[in-house]
């Protein structure tokens, strides 16, 4: 990599033109043509399904709707994130999600005739040698359909949610787009992006962190009420289409969804809260250099130490392309293409989204990264941290487009593997002690964002939905609830909280995924259980972690750790080692100060 490296993503060889392509629309309305022919084909089929030809047949289809869903669906996301102010974009965002309601409706009638057969039928099918990958993906599928509406009802719930569930996030998304953050950086007033503010609550300076702060929640402050409606509402809806499926726990979809049971989550968070007490310390410790009593929030993401550099993104992309090979070259490869061919919109400017994604496009086998680098050490890892999403998607290519979808909780697992990749790699090649404690500290803010700042979410959620249950839940009650929940997973150990952070959080308002949390712990965990053993066994893990990635959409993540690793992840014991790996850096971390 000699030359610079494109900053902006190349979507043009996807659609080109952006939101006014006109392949883009061609795509579209073909994909409105096929769903309505699987449409008359379901509906027609009845008993037909039980012969192989036919069965085989509806499969085929519904996996090449999926497949083109799925690139439109990431298209749509990648034009919105790149610049939220693109109206057209947002209009065929909307023609997106009514054609994936359509597309959804067909399935929901697919499902009823796949509930029609008989067992015996049914078992002889899976047997098939061409439905056999498939037979994890489709026993779930039936099993999900028993546990759902009449098929009628599920497709009236799928197309009010277009208008009702869904809007509200995009209600959201236009709160966001419109928000500007006025700070005072170096003598000059600036008008700053959510994402681009969200970046400086990492500066070195404490005055600009705390202007930062006090800007930012003064802005999401007026708009609380908004996002309150906009909360409240798709709660509302959420609640009320589990009522009437009869589901009693607004856990169950997405543990449903994330392929885990209860006690798997229960156990996690037992084995983090029985050493909080250590990260407690070094937050009081980092305190301590930074010259205050106690930490306020927008002091946990600041860098201690006096060894700040900037890294470039063509330097970042070197390490990144670097360290990956030393563990698996095939991982080095795909990225150092990801970064040539255009694959990732890093730029630092106005009017982008805020926060990082990867997102696939299984028609071309790609995948897109999104950011904002400004040379941070997070910035840095956010960049491996994406780029370990597109891995994973690149090595599920060759299986059926059904069994590619895995669910949050191991999709976070290969993104956490590769930034931890890098973050073990800095730490060891540090220069000197002073280094070595600013790159530790980095990785330990990433410990305390998984066990204290994503539990406050977690937590949030809970008691959020339980208000619901009763009524619309005020913005005040709102913030109260945050704070608390805050209070609760960080131990008290900080001077000030962010009672708006239910507002400015995106995940919250993602519809397509409940409690858009917890996955993010189990993913850190895991990736370190399974980084633990890449370890152990060197060179020779690198295909078992491809074999890995490539279970991840057809297991029970139970099983996928029983079978690849062999551990049982039900009990408090697996993670509790995952946790003390964690915070044995803390360990480090006071020795070094």
């Amino acid at each position: 990599m000699t030359k610079a490296l494109p900053q902006r993503w190349d979507l043009d060889v996807l659609f080109p033109g952006g939101s006014e392509s006109t392949a883009f629309l061609a795509f579209l309305e073909q994909l409105e043509k096929d769903i309505s022919q699987l449409k008359a084909r379901v509906e027609d089929a009845a008993l037909a399904l039980q012969e192989k030809d036919a069965f085989l047949e509806v499969v085929s289809e519904v996996q090449s709707i999926a497949v083109r869903m799925r690139q439109a669906g990431a298209f749509i996301s990648c034009l919105t994130a790149q610049n939220v102010k693109d109206e057209p974009a947002k209009l065929l965002g909307g023609r997106v999600k009514t054609i994936s309601a359509a597309f959804g409706a067909v399935l929901t009638r697919w499902d009823e005739q796949l509930l029609r057969i008989d067992e015996a039928a049914w078992n002889r099918l899976l047997e098939d040698g061409e439905l056999q990958p498939l037979a994890f993906v489709l026993n779930e599928r039936r099993r999900r359909a028993q546990e759902k509406l009449s098929p009628e009802q599920e497709v009236l719930a799928s197309d009010l949610a277009v208008d009702g569930y869904h809007a509200w996030q995009d209600l959201y998304n236009a709160v966001v787009g419109r928000m500007t953050i006025e700070v005072e950086l170096d003598g000059e007033t600036k008008q700053l992006s959510v994402g681009q503010a969200s970046n400086l609550m990492s500066h070195p300076d404490r005055a600009v962190r705390s202007q930062v702060f006090a800007k930012w929640k003064e802005a999401w402050g007026k708009e609380t009420e908004l996002c309150a409606q906009a909360l409240n509402h798709l709660g509302g809806f959420r609640l009320a289409l589990y009522r009437h499926r009869g589901w009693d726990s607004v856990l169950r979809e997405p543990l449903d969804i994330g392929r885990m049971q209860e006690k798997t989550l229960e156990a996690m968070w037992q084995a983090i809260d029985n050493r909080k007490d250590r990260l407690v310390a070094y937050l009081e410790r980092k305190a301590k250099l930074l010259g205050i009593d106690k930490l306020s929030w927008s002091d946990v993401s600041a860098p201690v130490g006096s060894v700040h550099k900037k890294v470039s993104y063509d330097e970042a992309a070197a390490l990144i392309v670097e360290h990956f090979n030393r563990f698996n070259p095939s991982m080095a490869q795909f990225a150092q293409k990801a970064f040539e061919e255009g694959w990732i919109e890093a730029e630092d400017r106005p009017g982008k989204r805020p926060g990082g994604f990867c997102t696939s496009f299984p028609v071309s086998k790609q995948s897109r990264v999104f950011m904002t680098y400004a040379g941070s050490a997070s910035n840095v890892s956010t960049l491996a941290h994406e780029l370990g999403h597109a891995y994973h998607q690149q090595v599920m290519w060759d299986l059926p487009p059904l069994a590619q979808n895995y669910a949050m909780n191991v999709a976070e697992t290969a993104s956490t593997f590769a930034e931890m990749i890098l973050a073990d790699a800095a730490v060891k090649n540090a220069a000197n002690d002073e280094e070595r404690l600013v790159l530790l500290e980095d990785k330990l803010q990433s410990v305390v964002a998984f066990f204290m700042n994503i539990h406050a979410r977690f937590l949030f959620e809970k008691n959020f939905y339980e208000q619901r249950k009763k009524g619309l839940v005020s913005a005040a009650e709102l913030d109260r609830i945050m704070e608390e929940a805050q209070k609760t997973a960080f131990k008290d150990a900080l001077a000030e909280y962010e009672p708006h952070f239910w507002a400015s959080k995106l995940h919250f308002y993602i519809t397509s995924y409940p409690f858009y949390n917890f996955p993010y712990t189990f993913g850190y965990l895991f990736s370190l259980s399974v980084y633990a053993r890449a370890l152990e066994e060197g060179e020779s893990f690198a295909a078992k972690y491809d074999a890995l990635l490539q279970d991840t959409g057809r297991l029970m993540v139970e099983d996928l750790a029983k079978k690849h690793l062999g551990e049982d992840m039900t009990t408090v014991e697996f993670w509790q080692k995952a946790v003390d790996l964690a915070v044995a850096d803390i360990d480090e971390f006071l020795r070094l100060t």
